[in-house]
């Protein structure tokens, strides 16, 4: 029995999700060939990948959003077309797509099933939070980036059936949290900059900034800025009074379990995040539209709150790659 795993590796959140399910996806006896397409992640997965794939990514802007002229022109259609077109997924008696495009458009066109195993999916149900302001094109995107036939989904609560609460890795169930001094912050679309330039006003706060656009250590009086490294954000976070992050999926749902503070701020331009940021915000958790100094009250106020909010996120990954593969093959 093969099954293809195909993993989105646009930003770190679905390559973190993966290190948890591929290992239980192994020990069920099937053939696993794994497929990433899509840059700008910033962690590596410790297995084979059969097929390392440039595809459809969304390159990270430095002013709140995503870069769209990067997007465009790194979007290569002939190459994008030749890999949907030279994917083997016929070869395979399931497909779990975790909001990758190739594969989902290889099986699109080739008329075979593709399961989503997403936090995407989530997001798309009726049942599901959205933004008071409408984003028709956003939607439309995020439903046609990656097609699928069937669908289950990971989202901050499990809002239907086939919606589950998230994936929180074993790296981050095993963490040791405390509350230190520091707060820890991950804004991959705004350039350093202007992260700079916002935290150096509140004076009185250690901040522990990682960054996307930075190589090296650099420490300015309160501030220290450093590549986003798996065991250091990690370890930053589960000893953190607080994260300042955008509104994606993994790093406020990790926040969550660890409990600690949480304030996000959705990308600009961004559907998914946005929809995040209206289900974060009906749990109870501050939002700020963007990065800006209009926005030093709302960050200092949160600063000043003792706010936590109470989730419960068991350990249910197994059972949902069972309930996939018991329903699928």
């Amino acid at each position: 029995m093969k099954i293809l795993y195909a993993i989105q590796g646009t930003g770190n959140g679905h390559l973190s999700r993966a290190r948890d399910i591929i290992p239980i996806l192994q020990k069920k006896g099937v053939v696993l060939d794994i497929l990433i397409s899509g840059t700008q992640a910033d962690i590596n997965l410790p297995y084979p990948i059969s097929y390392q794939l440039k595809g459809l990514s969304f390159i990270f802007g430095k002013k709140g959003g995503v870069d769209v002229w990067k997007t465009y022109f790194k979007a290569k259609t002939m190459r994008l077309h030749k890999e949907i077109m030279s994917l083997p997924v016929e070869n395979y008696d399931l497909i779990i797509n975790d909001f990758e495009p190739v594969s989902a458009w290889a099986c699109k066109l080739k008329k075979i099933p593709c399961v989503s195993l997403s936090h995407q999916s989530a997001v798309l149900s009726p049942e599901a939070p959205k933004p008071k302001k409408k984003d028709p094109l956003g939607k439309l995107i995020l439903k046609k980036y990656a097609p699928t036939t069937k669908q289950y989904g990971f989202h901050f609560k499990a809002y239907e059936d086939t919606i589950f609460t998230p994936v929180i890795r074993q790296d981050i169930r095993g963490a040791n949290c405390t509350t230190g001094d520091h707060y820890t912050v991950y804004l991959p679309s705004y350039d350093d900059e202007k992260i700079l330039s916002i935290l150096s006003k509140i004076k009185d706060v250690t901040w522990e900034v990682f960054s996307k656009h930075n190589k090296k250590i650099v420490s300015d009086k309160n501030i220290t800025v450093q590549p986003i490294t798996n065991e250091a954000f990690i370890t930053s976070m589960a000893t953190s009074k607080g994260v300042l992050c955008g509104a994606g999926f993994e790093t406020p749902a990790e926040a969550l379990y660890m409990k600690k503070k949480l304030l996000v701020i959705p990308m600009k331009g961004q559907y998914e995040q946005q929809c995040n940021a209206a289900a974060l915000k009906d749990m109870g958790v501050p939002v700020i539209k963007s990065f800006k100094k209009k926005y030093l009250k709302n960050i200092k106020d949160w600063i000043d709150s003792d706010t936590i909010i109470e989730v419960n996120y068991p350990d249910i990954t197994e059972h949902i790659i069972d309930k996939i593969l018991e329903e699928n093959l």
